[in-house]
């Protein structure tokens, strides 16, 4: 099965090039004889966005660390009061 077309071919195609991303995968347009663009559905699309959406927050990745360190700061500054500082104005 196809998968890469040339762009005045997709371009008069285009039905054809979605229905194959749909059914076969990846459809690659090329112009000028060097790849383009990429043609995915929208179910491949959300797959690999999935894959590469991090799976926790820096903060909770901190916060698993087992070595004292940034974790510790956090949750001082967290806790910490804040008081200001004095100023002489004299």
């Amino acid at each position: 099965m196809k998968t890469e077309w040339q762009l005045q071919e997709a371009k008069a195609r285009f039905s054809e090039v979605v229905e194959r991303a749909i059914q076969g995968g990846p459809q690659t347009v090329t112009r000028r004889g060097r790849p383009a663009v990429m043609v995915v559905s929208v179910e491949e699309y959300e797959r690999q966005r999935a894959a590469t959406r991090p799976r926790k927050s820096l903060v909770k990745l901190l916060r698993e660390c087992p070595e004292p360190g940034l974790a510790d700061i956090l949750d001082e500054s967290r806790d910490a009061p804040d008081y200001g500082r004095e100023i002489d104005l004299d």
